[in-house]
């Protein structure tokens, strides 16, 4: 029975650690925006947290040599990173698109606010539910 309340809380704990991790990435490229031949990186946040959270049927085997391995979380817990698509063609080679990263920096803070309110939610459920009340 603990474990099915806590398996809950360690999902959105797992899911707290890795939006950290992609606030830092996108802050990264953020404050790297003005850095001649700079390359913006991201990872794959579904992917990442199904591997973290040990949902995934595992690493996508690679027939060719000439494979690319796929961006998701490495067996360690930390994602791997991958370059961004280069939108915008800039002569230094930078490759940050100030406009996606500011979107993508504010949706990331916002599903980082709702995962903490799931997490407040759930241990105030918890508590009234010990409490009897």
């Amino acid at each position: 029975m603990l474990e099915q309340m806590t398996d809950r809380l360690d999902f959105h704990a797992k899911a707290l650690v890795l939006r950290s991790q992609r606030q830092q990435v996108i802050a990264s490229n953020i404050a790297n925006a003005d850095t001649p031949g700079y390359t913006a990186r991201d990872f794959d946040f579904a992917a990442a947290l199904k591997s973290a959270s040990g949902s995934a049927a595992g690493p996508a085997a690679t027939t060719d040599a000439r494979h690319f391995n796929s961006v998701g979380a490495r067996p360690g817990g930390d994602p791997k990173l991958g370059y961004a698509v280069q939108t915008q063609p800039s002569q230094d080679g930078n490759s940050v698109d100030l406009d996606r990263e500011r979107a993508s920096f504010v949706d990331n803070t916002i599903r980082y606010e709702s995962t903490l309110r799931f997490i407040n939610g759930h241990v105030k459920t918890m508590l009234s539910a010990i409490t009897g009340q």
